[in-house]
């Protein structure tokens, strides 16, 4: 595996409902920031990727935000995390870019975006369009049933296991780290 210099971090814009998810988002950008790697994220300030954002940026990170022309509005960006922002045309251009900026790429808990960014990026490393590392912070179980999901596509023959084996899966923003072999700065 080539060294990581840059994530693209998949995240809700909402916090959720559990205080642990906001908790993790917070360590994980401080981890990403204190090992100064560039932080690719969804451009807003909002939720899970807005707390991540601004954690990373605060502890050394370059945060690179791509915004969707529709979502540039106060709301969405009231609050600078970015070292820069780029605006892209669409949702299909967002994740081109995103995807084009990073090296690794991390889901957290999220909503349908989320999944979508998730199973997209994963796919693509299925038919060999990439090779770089797919984690998921499973914080406080959130991604057991898609965990559990997998595994019946497994078994049941529609996925292979060692497609199953390219997701990264870590309980804590810690352990992901390591499991990326991301060493601390």
């Amino acid at each position: 595996m080539d060294a990581i210099s840059s994530v693209a971090v998949f995240s809700g814009s909402s916090a959720g409902n559990d205080s642990r998810y906001a908790e993790a988002a917070a360590e994980l950008g401080c981890l990403i920031g204190e090992r100064k790697l560039d932080f690719i994220y969804g451009g807003g300030c909002l939720g899970l990727m807005g707390i991540a954002a601004r954690n990373a940026g605060e502890h050394g990170s370059r945060v690179i935000g791509v915004l969707p022309e529709i979502m540039d509005t106060d709301e969405v960006k009231r609050e600078r995390y970015e070292t820069e922002l780029i605006i892209v045309p669409d949702m299909h251009s967002r994740k081109a870019r995103m995807y084009s900026l990073a090296d690794a790429y991390i889901a957290l808990p999220g909503g349908i975006g989320t999944l979508e960014e998730l199973a997209e990026i994963y796919t693509w490393k299925q038919i060999g369009y990439h090779q770089k590392e797919i984690a998921l912070l499973n914080t406080a179980g959130y991604w057991d049933p898609l965990i559990a999901m997998l595994d019946k596509a497994v078994a049941e023959g529609f996925l292979s296991e060692a497609v199953r084996r390219m997701l990264i899966i870590a309980d804590s923003p810690e352990s992901l780290m390591e499991s990326l072999e991301i060493s601390p700065a």
